[in-house]
């Protein structure tokens, strides 16, 4: 009984959590007439029209070209921000470099507002020739991630016992071996989770895409509130939540299917190395 009463309450609680998900998708199934006469959770007929409109291409909506810039963009961000974030974590973890004076700046540096860089970030990629393009929305997005990354890597290296270093150096390795052959092993976890919160945060970037770009390189966020009124006449309500649907496909699958590498203890993986 009581286990049954447990998973009565999971599963209840996962419905709530998940409630404005499921609305998106039984929408995305109906047709225009039928969301004018049954807006309800339910569908009566369920059809794959709105699919097969927003996958269609033209000369005002591709959405093939949208999930391209957001992915090139997600892993240039993330990817990158990755490799400047993981030797300065080693300096902040291992040498205690600007760990009570850095750290805190990085930390709340991330919780400003990102409006406020609007207008310089703008002028600058002006300059640079950067706007417009996934190379340009791919920096953005590296500064975007660099304060988590860092956060997560300096907390994974933290916990590693300094000893593995110390080995290391005895055996003769410098410092870039020892951050490749002997730390990174360790604290793959991190970079595992590190990467998939990035790449989420970069894929769900919306105001540095509607800013910085306009034709060839409109991320899948901005891209999507194209399709709101696609066909005129107020909101395509179908048509908005099946292209809602489509572009959280890509961080949802990388959740699931990264999922088991996320787990595990960094300590663990030191210790059966």
């Amino acid at each position: 009984m009581v286990r049954a009463l447990r998973w009565i309450v999971l599963l209840v609680a996962i419905f709530a959590m998940n409630f404005p998900v499921l609305v998106t998708l039984v929408t995305s199934f109906k047709s225009a007439r039928e969301l004018s006469v049954n807006p309800g959770f339910w569908i009566n007929a369920p059809t794959l029209e709105n699919y097969v409109r927003v996958l269609q291409v033209s000369d005002r909506l591709n959405i093939f070209a949208y999930l391209a810039n957001s992915f090139a963009a997600a892993i240039i961000g993330t990817g990158l921000a990755i490799v400047l974030a993981f030797p300065a974590a080693y300096a902040v973890a291992r040498g205690n470099f600007g760990r009570r004076t850095m750290m805190p700046i990085i930390i709340n540096l991330r919780a400003v507002p990102l409006i406020i860089f609007a207008i310089p970030l703008y002028m600058m990629f002006q300059w640079l020739n950067l706007l417009d393009t996934q190379l340009g929305l791919g920096l953005i997005l590296t500064i975007v991630n660099l304060p988590l990354a860092l956060v997560i890597l300096v907390n994974a290296i933290s916990d590693v016992p300094i000893e593995l270093d110390e080995a290391a150096k005895i055996d003769g390795a410098t410092t870039l071996q020892i951050m490749l052959r002997v730390i990174r092993p360790v604290v793959r976890p991190a970079l595992v989770t590190t990467f998939i919160f990035g790449f989420i945060t970069a894929w769900n970037e919306f105001l540095f895409g509607l800013m910085l770009t306009t034709n060839k390189a409109v991320p899948m966020t901005v891209g999507a509130s194209f399709f709101f009124s696609a066909s005129g006449g107020g909101i395509q309500w179908g048509m908005a939540s099946a292209v809602m649907i489509v572009g959280a496909l890509p961080p949802m699958l990388l959740g699931l299917v990264m999922y088991r590498q996320i787990s595990g203890s960094m300590t663990t993986g030191a210790v059966k190395g």
